[in-house]
């Protein structure tokens, strides 16, 4: 695991109470601004498996020679 991945994965976390916090409060800005930093860790995520695939796609062929 790379720290993007475990960037994102806080990123959505916080996200997520921001929007739940928001629903409670009735406070669409903060609803809103949940959802993006949700969907802002989901891409870090992503970028970090796709870094961590290519990782292990380079270590694979190393050990295959």
């Amino acid at each position: 695991m790379n720290k993007d991945q475990v960037s994102g994965r806080v990123e959505e976390a916080k996200g997520k109470i921001k929007e739940v916090a928001g629903k409670v409060t009735g406070s669409k800005q903060m609803q809103s601004e949940g959802l993006v930093d949700q969907a802002a860790g989901k891409v870090q995520k992503t970028y970090g498996d796709a870094k961590e695939d290519a990782k292990d796609a380079v270590q694979r062929q190393r050990d295959a020679t």
